[in-house]
């Protein structure tokens, strides 16, 4: 059963998803439970994941990259979310916020920070969210006060991938106080050995263990002006823009995820007994399988769907929504019906199944959690 198969990926995309099926299969599943115990940051992955050509790709060629379009960069996150969501997660954020800079920044800090981040020299990050502020991009406290010597921040930001270990992040803070809330928000580049920035890692995950994410506290942490991207008063419409292509990459980490789960469970119960009879040869059992799959194939079809749709500028904000929660609320469908037809075995950690009903809970939250997006499903409906 080859739940993730190519004939609904286009074919500029199937190379590098076979290249992505080989890493995963050589690389992360036979570390993948090591390094979910430990909750170390798994550097030889990345490394390897660096010299395969599967990091910070995305980049165009013109700064060091291969230009992978959206379509490319879904296709390599199926096939590492369904190996071990964590790692994958770690190889994605490489990278993070650096689209914000292409499509915004200015010709030297393209060259300066892009193309760094590209050759694998670097690895970078993105702060939006704070510890009081999730998913309200218009309320966030972090503030940017300009001055002679450039901008000055102070605040918190939290949830930031790579806040300990990039070379440096793309950072979103208030610059205004007008009645137009969405436009008092500047994105800035902030190198991480700036005085002023202090990070450190969160406390543990329940999952997705091997991704490390920071909380940093910026005091008084000066920025030149030079590292301001695009105009101060844009960073909230950046963001928006950017999470359109965000959010249908999120849904490939809910379609691995759920790939995981069903090929887990159809495994299981081949393969276990119970009142005298193979498990699968319960009609519930079957139907329970059938409904997974069902599901499973209805979120991957819009999910591709979606991915052409958001590539070619339709209507991206509802198509990008209603991937992600399609694709990730499905995740969370299919890894709990697994763990019910695991029975007791389900929360052993020795069974993949517990690992993936753990990691399932994550990305119905991040890059804008659920009840967000059906807010923009609505409103983009029309």
């Amino acid at each position: 059963m080859d739940l993730l198969d190519e004939s609904i990926v286009p074919e500029h995309a199937r190379d590098v998803k076979q290249t992505a099926r080989e890493f995963a299969e050589e690389h992360i599943r036979p570390q993948a439970e090591e390094y979910y115990e430990s909750g170390e940051y798994p550097w030889d992955i990345l490394e390897a994941g660096m010299d395969a050509g599967l990091v910070a790709q995305d980049i165009s060629e013109e700064y060091g990259g291969k230009g992978y379009d959206l379509l490319q960069i879904l296709a390599i996150n199926e096939e590492l979310y369904r190996v071990d969501a964590g790692i994958a997660l770690t190889l994605m954020l490489a990278s993070f916020g650096c689209e914000i800079v292409e499509d915004y920044g200015s010709q030297e800090q393209k060259e300066k920070y892009l193309r760094p981040v590209a050759e694998n020299e670097q690895i970078s990050g993105l702060a939006v969210s704070e510890p009081q502020t999730g998913s309200d991009m218009a309320g966030m406290t972090t503030t940017a006060e300009k001055t002679d010597d450039g901008w000055v921040l102070n605040g918190e930001k939290y949830w930031v991938g790579n806040a300990v270990e990039a070379d440096w992040l793309t950072v979103y803070a208030k610059t205004g106080d007008t009645d137009d809330r969405y436009s008092n928000y500047t994105m800035f580049i902030v190198e991480t050995d700036t005085e002023g920035y202090e990070a450190e890692h969160i406390p543990e995950k329940m999952g997705m263990r091997a991704s490390k994410q920071g909380h940093i506290v910026f005091d008084d942490c000066v920025v030149p002006e030079e590292n301001v991207i695009g105009t101060p008063g844009g960073g909230f419409y950046m963001l928006a823009d950017f999470f359109n292509h965000g959010r249908v990459v999120v849904g490939g980490h809910g379609i691995g995820l759920a790939a995981h789960a069903i090929e887990e469970t159809w495994e299981f119960v081949h393969e276990r007994e119970g009142f005298g009879r193979n498990i699968s040869d319960f009609q519930s059992t079957q139907h329970i399988l059938a409904d997974m799959r069902m599901e499973f194939e209805a979120a991957r079809s819009l999910n591709w769907r979606a991915a052409e749709k958001v590539a070619n500028g339709e209507n991206a904000g509802f198509w990008a929504a209603s991937a992600k929660t399609k694709s990730t609320e499905t995740a969370m469908m299919c890894a709990e019906r697994g763990m019910q037809l695991h029975g007791g075995r389900s929360v052993l950690n020795e069974y993949p199944i517990s690992r993936v009903y753990r990691d399932v809970r994550i990305p119905v939250i991040y890059e804008g959690a659920n009840e967000i997006q059906r807010n923009l499903i609505y409103r983009q409906s029309n």
